[in-house]
């Protein structure tokens, strides 16, 4: 019979080992075992879990799927409210001097004075998130809600694969891989005695095609578009459903935090979230000047359609942090931050015919074929 320290020991390992292939398979797209052995290993871990109830940690991955329906969302007031960011509603390039005309105002720049640097990155088009880290656990994830007050949602945000039950410095994503990568943290940072972390819930298109297949094949209901099936699956009170559906995450800045020194840039904020092991995005840049930012946007508008998600933007942020501080926000809107939108995709076409499908539980289904 093993030793209780032996078991507790494989639990352990069995716990990393399936972080690690989590990472592998959702986040890097890499996996290097297959699906037989993961549920094997997992299997193995929920049966020393059912015998030894004691080695169940919240952080365990087969913690992930909650057990009872939820009667309803508790509030969860926000220590660092969630503020929405200003909308340039010019989709051109000049949308970006714009903003950088603005940053430069504020901070007295003239025209001979150097050009502000700015973090680029994505607007994700799905749910935002706040994830509470206390002493290294996922403690509490909740929704934006108003701003100040959101929902408890916890339940449903564990079943996210890509969204950690624990922070655990990582091995940087090119040395995991084996593939290189140009955001590696130079440093694994410290786990802060409270971290906040806030992110996107989104649902990848491929995947949503491919549940959508699922659904329609047994007679279910599908889903409306990616971004609604995100804030639909996250405010489901049965945190079985949510499990269902095939959701990620990506982190893109801070709430409350204590315990922690705070990079001096929010470029240096996303690498080391990164290095906790979140999910960050690899389309950011930052940019010299608003010249580059222009860039950025028309780079990621080439690229947009070849993504595997949707976005319906970029963000623009001014890279330092006390600079951030510095200007402040205007009206509940941070004067060191903007979307910058791109023109909706949208189309005309003619509507050539309209069929009736009859599913497998003869649901009637009307589809429309089009030009």
């Amino acid at each position: 019979m093993p030793s209780a320290e032996s078991v507790t020991e494989r639990a352990a390992a069995l716990r990393a080992q399936i972080a690690r292939h989590d990472r592998l398979y959702y986040e890097l797209d890499a996996p290097e075992i297959p699906d037989a052995e993961y549920d094997r290993l997992f299997r193995e871990l929920q049966a020393l879990e059912a015998e030894h109830p004691a080695l169940r940690t919240p952080d365990s991955p087969t913690q992930r799927v909650g057990g009872k329906p939820l009667p309803a969302f508790a509030p969860v007031r926000h220590v660092v409210p969630m503020l929405s960011i200003r909308t340039e509603t010019d989709t051109e390039s000049t949308g970006a001097l714009n903003f950088d005309a603005r940053v430069r105002r504020e901070l007295k720049l003239d025209d001979t004075q150097p050009p502000v640097e700015y973090a680029a990155e994505l607007k994700f088009d799905g749910l935002a998130i706040n994830l509470r880290y206390e002493r290294g656990v996922l403690a509490l994830a909740a929704t934006r809600g108003d701003g100040e007050t959101g929902e408890d949602v916890t339940q449903n945000v564990r079943t996210i694969h890509e969204v950690p039950l624990t922070l655990v410095p990582q091995p940087p994503a090119g040395e995991l891989s084996g593939r290189p990568s140009l955001f590696d943290a130079p440093s694994v940072p410290e786990i802060p005695e409270v971290l906040e972390v806030r992110g996107e819930v989104y649902m990848r298109r491929d995947r949503f095609d491919a549940f959508n297949l699922r659904a329609d094949a047994a007679g279910e209901r599908t889903l409306v578009n990616p971004r609604n099936a995100a804030a639909g699956s996250i405010r489901q009170l049965d945190p079985a459903i949510a499990a269902r559906r095939p959701l990620s995450f990506f982190a893109y800045g801070l709430g409350e935090v204590q315990g922690w020194n705070v990079p001096a840039t929010h470029a240096g904020v996303l690498d080391a979230l990164a290095a906790f092991g979140m999910p960050v995005c690899d389309h950011r840049a930052v940019c010299s000047g608003a010249d580059a930012l222009a860039a950025f946007h028309a780079r990621i508008a080439e690229a947009r359609a070849g993504l595997p998600f949707d976005i319906d933007g970029v963000v623009y942020k001014v890279n330092s942090l006390a600079l951030q501080q510095k200007l402040g926000f205007v009206t509940r809107e941070p004067r060191w931050a903007v979307a910058h939108k791109y023109p909706a995709q949208e189309a005309l076409t003619t509507v050539q015919d309209i069929e009736v499908q009859v599913g497998r539980t003869g649901k009637l289904t009307p589809v429309a074929r089009l030009a």
